[in-house]
């Protein structure tokens, strides 16, 4: 606390940025984080609840009036306020009304517009708030207005002009530095008609897949994009700090899925919750795992002839899912990135293959003569051997195929994914090492 407390005493709340607040309130314990709260600059604590942990949530709510609530949010952007209503609803439903009755008319509705789009939907991400300018404004009037609204804090983050016709079509986005060097006295329309292929704009619809969006972003580098409807009409815009958001959120949401939970259960403090989420995914994985106990039972009689199987047994299996899951995450990461297309599937899974099964070669020589020297046995050492290559060949198989299929099926390549592979490989190294053990030492 000595520390925390010498920070603040030279960094007020009212000179540092919400991020900053929020690392610290983190940092405290109970009673010093509800004490903490009441020195927060009342306009900045929706901007601080956002940036918090959702588990803090609830003890802001409860620590102000839905006056300062509303008042805090009414300073915030639409798509942040709509973002702050959503999760306040969660949290208790007749605050959320009480705050929501006293934002004014404008903020209501947009607000009530956001919350019309699904949670993968472009929509649901933009901000109403956006500046235009008509084509035939002068250079010159465009840039005194907007100063005069960047002077009154009406903007922010503003580096892009974007351009409408009469009917509030969208034409063009100019950037900033490009406008600077227009004729002032001129309309937009003269000084674009000079090369107006330069400012045709990257956008999107309001009803695009937000995953869409993500990727234009990435692909052309842009600090904001413009949102339309079907008519053209422009509805606002998404910008840059939103989309990092989002890839955070879609790389959270693969770790968990590739561990088998759930992302938003592990975000709820209720432990019932997660536990039960946890629960099923490990319920499935108990039937993998007896599967794989059938398959070593089908070789009772071997294991009892030779012991030296037994010690043997895990080390093919380990082998064969950590091949796999390296698979697998590279896969799954390369198809959320966009980086593999619908055709190039047959080059994904033969690439696997390939570096599978020279691992596999590689792995079983080094194996092989481990178990001759091990157990004095030569034929146990090509058993081994043999049954390395057969696992690792089918763990880079399915640990690419699997995720591709279930992409192919639309369904999220990540869910699933690890007990399917785990129960592949487990098997099919059980089954070839015991299997030819069988065959060429009985």
């Amino acid at each position: 606390m000595d520390k925390i407390t010498q920070y603040l005493n030279d960094h007020p709340y009212d000179e540092l940025h919400p991020s900053e607040i929020a690392n610290i309130l983190k940092d405290l314990n109970e009673k010093s984080f509800h004490e903490a709260l009441q020195e927060i600059p009342r306009e900045l604590i929706a901007d601080v609840a956002l940036e918090l942990p959702d588990r803090y949530f609830e003890d802001i709510v409860e620590s102000f009036t839905t006056k300062e609530l509303a008042d805090s949010v009414s300073d915030l952007e639409s798509d942040d306020q709509t973002d702050f209503m959503q999760e306040l609803e969660e949290v208790d439903e007749g605050i959320a009304k009480a705050v929501f009755s006293q934002l004014d008319k404008d903020d209501q509705a947009d607000i009530l517009k956001l919350k019309q789009y699904d949670d993968d939907e472009a929509g649901a991400y933009m901000q109403v708030e956006v500046y235009t300018a008509n084509l035939h404004h002068t250079v010159h009037d465009v840039i005194k207005e907007f100063a005069q609204l960047r002077r009154n804090d009406e903007l922010e983050n503003v580096n892009y002009l974007f351009v409408t016709d009469e009917a509030h079509n969208l034409r063009y986005g100019i950037g900033l530095d490009h406008l600077l060097v227009f004729n002032f006295d001129q309309t937009l329309e003269e000084n674009i008609n000079q090369n107006p292929e330069k400012y045709k704009t990257v956008m999107g619809y309001d009803h695009d897949d937000i995953r869409d969006i993500v990727q234009k972003f990435q692909e052309y580098d842009l600090s904001s994009m413009p949102i339309i409807d079907d008519n053209g009409i422009l509805l606002g815009r998404i910008t840059s700090d939103d989309i990092y958001d989002i890839i955070n959120e879609q790389a959270t949401d693969q770790m968990y899925h590739l561990a088998g939970v759930n992302d938003e259960a592990e975000e709820d403090e209720d432990i019932f919750k997660a536990g039960k989420s946890r629960a099923v995914w490990l319920g499935v994985n108990l039937i993998t795992a007896i599967i794989a106990s059938l398959v070593i039972g089908l070789f009772t009689d071997t294991l009892q002839s030779i012991v030296a199987l037994a010690i043997l047994m895990p080390i093919v299996a380990s082998m064969g899912g950590n091949a796999g899951t390296q698979s697998l995450t590279v896969v799954v990461r390369q198809l959320a990135l966009g980086d593999i297309a619908q055709h190039d599937a047959f080059r994904t899974i033969k690439k696997e293959v390939i570096l599978s099964l020279a691992n596999g070669f590689l792995f079983a020589i080094i194996m092989g003569i481990i178990a001759s020297i091990w157990f004095d046995k030569g034929m146990l050492g090509i058993v081994i051997a043999l049954s390395m290559v057969i696992n690792l060949l089918s763990a880079g198989f399915f640990g690419a195929m699997v995720p591709l299929l279930l992409k192919k099926m639309e369904v999220d390549p990540a869910i699933g994914s690890t007990v399917v592979l785990t129960t592949v490989t487990d098997v099919v190294g059980f089954f070839s090492f015991l299997g030819l053990a069988t065959l060429i030492l009985l």
